[in-house]
């Protein structure tokens, strides 16, 4: 499950929108809470959509989203994955950023110049 979050605030979206599940969440709503651009929250939002833990408002005349991950499995991991970062919040933030450096250095690997090229 922590190699699928993505980011630190894509965590932090998500566990917010897991403590209170019958908000509707708008973007302006989320960045405040988050301290991050509307955009970011949008993009947030929309992540966490694609990823089916969250889902557009069905209620007419309620804008925004809901968390409703998609299965009883995956709605079990979440609540799995806020006790830990509960009790282990460093390591959990440690362990995301460590997957956003691998996966960025592999990245700049595939730019180096190889002496077979």
């Amino acid at each position: 499950m922590l190699t699928s979050i993505p980011s630190v605030p894509f965590l932090e979206a998500l566990l917010l929108m897991r403590a209170d599940p019958n908000q509707a969440w708008r973007r302006d709503t989320l960045a405040r809470r988050l301290y991050v651009r509307e955009k970011t929250a949008e993009d947030l939002l929309a992540e966490l959509c694609t990823a089916r833990i969250a889902v557009p408002c069905a209620e007419p005349g309620v804008e925004g989203y809901r968390y409703d991950p998609a299965d009883a499995g995956l709605r079990e991991r979440i609540d799995l994955l806020a006790e830990l970062y509960a009790t282990h919040l460093v390591e959990v933030t440690h362990l995301i950023h460590s997957s956003l450096d691998r996966k960025a250095q592999q990245f700049a690997d595939a730019f180096k110049w190889r002496k077979d090229s």
